[in-house]
């Protein structure tokens, strides 16, 4: 379990928590990763993507169309917690990231990225995998990956806040573009692959 520098470990909301609640959290990000990611399996690059939430569903409403019967679901919850956002293969190497986004100049690691999605970066890099988070800031509109290597070193330095200029020292930074919208992969090559098997 991680603990944060102020001694208090990360606990969620457990269940019971609405889907819709935090439906439009970050989509802006999602989205361009999204399409980035079809853009990768297409042109047969790498598969990676979005993971799905396991849900338990409470109420469904039916309606009885002319040609087709329509589901809908209006209540559910989670029921367990979610790791990451991402996952998938490049180059024969598990790849796992978390999206997020935020409006201010800072990245809260208590707040925004939980203590058991932290620790599900470090058992997969443990064994070998290439693991991140790919931060947004949408008020200057620029997009940072930051190794779980860098995310750790920010903790121990006793501090839960990682300022937008620790981003620029020590994260890479990804240029929106068009096709794909961002090129992490272009990233994971620079400084995940090359650096260790040159």
């Amino acid at each position: 379990m991680i603990k944060y520098p102020n001694g208090k470990s990360h606990t969620s909301g457990g269940k019971g928590v609405e889907i819709h609640s935090h439906a439009n959290r970050g989509m802006h990000l999602e989205s361009m990763i999204n399409e980035s990611n079809r853009f990768y399996i297409d042109s047969d690059i790498c598969y990676i993507y979005k993971k799905p939430t396991p849900i338990k569903v409470i109420n469904v409403r039916h309606s009885n169309k002319e040609f087709y019967n329509s589901h809908e679901i209006t209540k559910a919850y989670y029921c367990e917690k979610s790791t990451t956002d991402y996952n998938g293969i490049y180059l024969g190497k598990y790849i796992d990231f978390e999206a997020k986004e935020t409006k201010s100049m800072s990245f809260n690691i208590q707040i925004n990225l939980k203590a058991h999605q932290l620790q599900h970066l470090i058992n997969c890099k443990k064994h070998g995998g290439i693991t991140f988070i790919i931060v947004y800031f949408s008020s200057i509109e620029e997009v940072y990956i930051l190794s779980t290597e860098k995310i750790l070193n920010h903790i121990d330095s006793g501090n839960n806040i990682i300022k937008h200029d620790y981003f620029k020292r020590e994260g890479y930074p990804i240029k929106i573009g068009l096709n794909p919208p961002l090129d992490y992969i272009k990233k994971i090559d620079e400084f995940f692959i090359k650096e260790k098997y040159e």
